[in-house]
């Protein structure tokens, strides 16, 4: 095992290939919007999303087809330690976003890569999100006067069946690609150069299906998931959403990040495969072969609640109504979603284990995340569904050039 002395080793060799992986990384733009340096959104060109700019990638970046999630307990002795473990983050992150050839090291020593994707790396969409949880906010690090204003630990919400055991963690990392392998490649790279800095508290993986036919992808339980996402490519729409607020409410060091939500939620399967077709989308309130509302023909369609005021066709208690009620009160409520499915085997009591990541990035977790789900307790979608873990965090502000790191702002 690589101890302290090991870590403090691998920072400064991850480092030393911080110029390499930022000479690869290519320019990328989304294709409805203008090419932009800074804009780490932008959907990639040849495989690649750009690693620097104001936000970090994986917030407002389209989501890729897989995924993986990990919380971590930082293990650093001190703050020094806690920075260097920051840079060393940034320095893979860099690289393996951008690709190239892992260094040589001869004959005698283990491998720089472990050689998972072949003996060169390609980006392969590949983002890398860092966020960080309340508890490094305690008095380990001296970080308890720069704690996010609106960053507290996840609550047990009623119909939870929250195990702590996957719950928190004083970072998350979040890893998407167009692969698993990619994922997997990624994970495996960073742990072993943060090994000594930090260890995992919990891991799940996830994926996104394609769309079947057309438009948003499904979740398990057969329902497109994401339709009525805020426009991304509005400015003023992100800034009032997603980015952390700039009117002095919150620590100065916090422009550029957002509040990253994540929820691991077992969908009770083989009890929803058991009702009809007609309660399933009632209780969500969309057609799920189209994924249109109630109200409507086309999935885009807003939903018709003026004229549908007793809920002859969306029920009052139906998912989306109670989620996004579309009235001016409840309109600084709504999310940016980027959700994942998850399928992990079965059970000890050999019922199928697969659900949802919901993940969602805020402005303000009370105002929004925490808003929707207070209109959702007892909705009738409550009894096929199990909400077991998971983590309230802060998405860092993105490193802004090569000689800048994720954190820096936090650290100094």
């Amino acid at each position: 095992m690589v101890g302290r002395r090991g870590f403090l080793g691998a920072v400064g060799a991850s480092v030393g290939t911080a110029a390499l992986g930022a000479g690869i990384g290519a320019a990328a733009v989304h294709a409805d919007a203008a090419p932009s340096a800074a804009d780490s959104s932008a959907a990639p060109t040849g495989g690649r999303f750009a690693f620097h700019g104001e936000h970090q990638q994986g917030v407002l970046t389209p989501p890729q087809a897989a995924a993986a999630f990990l919380a971590l307990d930082v293990t650093a002795a001190d703050r020094a330690e806690l920075s260097e473990l920051f840079q060393a983050v940034t320095s893979r992150a860099r690289f393996l976003t951008a690709g190239g050839a892992p260094p040589s090291v001869g004959i005698t020593a283990p491998p720089s890569d472990s050689g998972v994707v072949g003996p060169d790396i390609s980006p392969d969409g590949l983002t890398v999100t860092l966020s960080v949880g309340a508890s490094l906010f305690d008095d380990r690090y001296g970080l308890a006067d720069r704690k996010p204003a609106r960053l507290v630990t996840m609550p047990d919400f009623p119909n939870d069946a929250l195990r702590r055991d996957m719950c928190d963690g004083d970072l998350l990392l979040q890893l998407r690609a167009d692969h698993a392998d990619t994922v997997i490649h990624a994970m495996r790279d960073i742990t072993r150069a943060t090994r000594g800095g930090m260890a995992v508290r919990w891991r799940t993986d996830g994926f996104i299906s394609p769309p079947r036919p057309t438009g948003t992808p499904r979740n398990l339980m057969g329902f497109k998931d994401g339709t009525a996402n805020p426009n991304i490519d509005d400015p003023a729409e992100m800034a009032r959403l997603v980015w952390a607020a700039t009117d002095g409410s919150e620590p100065a060091w916090t422009a550029g990040g957002s509040y990253h939500v994540v929820r691991l939620i077992r969908m009770l399967v083989e009890f929803w495969d058991r009702i009809s077709l007609r309660e399933q989308e009632n209780m969500i309130g969309r057609s799920r072969d189209v994924g249109a509302p109630l109200t409507g023909v086309n999935e885009t369609d807003t939903p018709d609640y003026l004229n549908d005021p007793n809920g002859d066709a969306i029920p009052t208690g139906a998912h989306i109504r109670l989620a996004n009620p579309r009235t001016p009160a409840t309109d600084s409520s709504r999310l940016l979603r980027r959700g994942y499915n998850y399928n992990a085997g079965t059970d000890t009591n050999g019922q199928l284990d697969m659900g949802l990541i919901f993940t969602t990035f805020n402005q303000d977790i009370k105002r929004q995340f925490a808003a929707v789900q207070q209109r959702l307790v007892d909705e009738a979608l409550a009894d096929y569904i199990s909400p077991f873990g998971g983590g309230y965090y802060f998405a860092l502000p993105g490193a802004r050039d090569s000689n800048d790191w994720l954190g820096r702002t936090l650290m100094n």
